[in-house]
């Protein structure tokens, strides 16, 4: 069975940092590009970062040169590092799989991360 399961959010203050983990299993990890997705009350779900299966990077620019995407493919685990954070970044963080060649996907359940002002 197939689980991303996240871990790291919490409450911390505005210039702040936290780091986001999402473990994987039953998948083969290295295969898929990983990317982290937030969502707060009243928005969209938004992409946040993603890592394909080879290294490639890709930011939204609301997070640019603050977040730091990552994957260590030995511990089957994809990572967000999140400075300077801002109110606006308050929202639930979501761990996302996929398969590009079968279009096949997965999600975590989320994780919150709240910033205060």
């Amino acid at each position: 069975q197939v689980q991303l399961v996240e871990s790291g959010g919490g409450l911390v203050q505005a210039g702040g940092s936290l780091r986001l983990s999402c473990a994987a299993s039953g998948i083969m990890f290295n295969m898929y590009s990983m990317g982290w997705y937030r969502q707060a009350p009243g928005k969209q779900r938004e992409l946040v970062a993603s890592i394909s299966s080879g290294g490639m990077l890709n930011y939204a620019d609301s997070v640019k040169g603050r977040f730091t995407i990552s994957r260590d493919n030995a511990k089957n685990t994809v990572y967000l590092q999140m400075n300077s954070l801002k109110p606006e970044d308050t929202a639930v963080y979501y761990c996302n799989g996929r398969h590009f060649p079968t279009s096949r996907g997965y999600w975590g359940q989320g994780t919150q991360v709240t910033v205060s002002s």
